[in-house]
């Protein structure tokens, strides 16, 4: 059975079902999933242990990974995560981050494994923002580079909005390449370039979207010939998301996880598909769109 990553302290027990960031979202998709018998049960998921200190500040700046460890962050960062960072914010982004390295690990011996947590690419080196405390591809991606388990990857992030965070922390960085596709008008208005940026306006629906990502990727593959992609499969592009300007349909999600997934699997490269934004009011909706990547690494295993 392909192998997938959650913990149940994904779900920060003091974040309120009323908040914007739909927390109850991670336990849904992993039942979910469940449900549909892509994975035989919960206690089936591969689990990780909290991120240590040391892999953190492969990525981030030291001050601001001690001020998140210690639930020392002043206001206005706190404000810009989106989140007061208590003890519960700090263990679920610690098992979020080593989630998504161990699924990067997985990846090398298996070849197409997922992280049910994950896709934080707005939180920069020197602090979090849009709910993203820690940037866990960002720490995967170094702590591997670091290892010498990969010599070059590949992030191709299809969140709704664009991945300034990773951009940033890969910037002077040429082990790794940054792909973004994403909504051009939409947060955050300033943007920090990626090595790819392809912004694509409001509305642009299925067949559109896939034809920009089916002239995309293979050149992107066959050009950084990568030993690992990183895929941030955010089902925020969605019509019916509330932060979305986007206009992709059930169907059209469906076919965009299938072509990433299997086109990176054909070209012979480990692929750690992570979950990214989603931002539905309707929970059980929600779950089923992030399901369709983590059932199509199913069915390419």
């Amino acid at each position: 059975m392909t192998p997938l990553v959650f913990h149940p302290l994904y779900v920060a027990a003091d974040v309120p079902a009323t908040h914007r960031f739909p927390m109850g979202k991670y336990r849904a998709v992993a039942e979910e999933l469940v449900r549909g018998g892509v994975v035989a049960s919960m206690e089936d998921y591969h689990t990780p242990i909290p991120a240590p200190e040391s892999w953190l500040t492969l990525a981030h700046e030291p001050g601001y990974v001690a001020g998140v460890l210690g639930q020392m962050l002043d206001d206005a960062t706190q404000r810009r995560i989106g989140f007061k960072v208590t003890t519960f914010i700090e263990h679920r982004t610690r098992h979020s981050v080593a989630g998504t390295v161990l699924a990067a690990r997985l990846a090398l011996e298996h070849g197409v494994p997922g992280n049910l947590a994950g896709g934080s690419h707005h939180a920069l080196p020197e602090g979090g923002a849009g709910f993203c405390v820690f940037n866990d591809v960002g720490v995967a991606g170094k702590l591997l580079l670091m290892e010498g388990a990969v010599s070059k990857i590949l992030i191709v992030d299809l969140d709704v909005h664009q991945g300034d965070g990773t951009a940033k922390i890969f910037a002077q960085d040429k082990r790794a390449f940054t792909f973004s596709l994403h909504c051009e008008k939409n947060w955050p208005r300033r943007k920090i370039a990626s090595d790819l940026d392809i912004g694509l306006e409001p509305g642009t629906g299925d067949d559109a979207y896939l034809r920009v990502l089916a002239d995309t990727l293979p050149g992107l593959i066959t050009q950084e010939w990568p030993d690992l992609v990183f895929y941030n499969a955010g089902v925020d592009p969605h019509r019916e998301d509330r932060l979305g300007l986007l206009d992709l349909s059930d169907d059209g999600l469906a076919r965009r996880e299938a072509y990433v997934i299997n086109t990176v699997k054909r070209a012979g490269v480990p692929l750690c598909v992570v979950m990214g934004g989603g931002y539905s009011r309707d929970v059980d909706a929600l779950a089923k769109r992030h399901a369709l990547a983590f059932a199509e690494v199913a069915r390419a295993g």
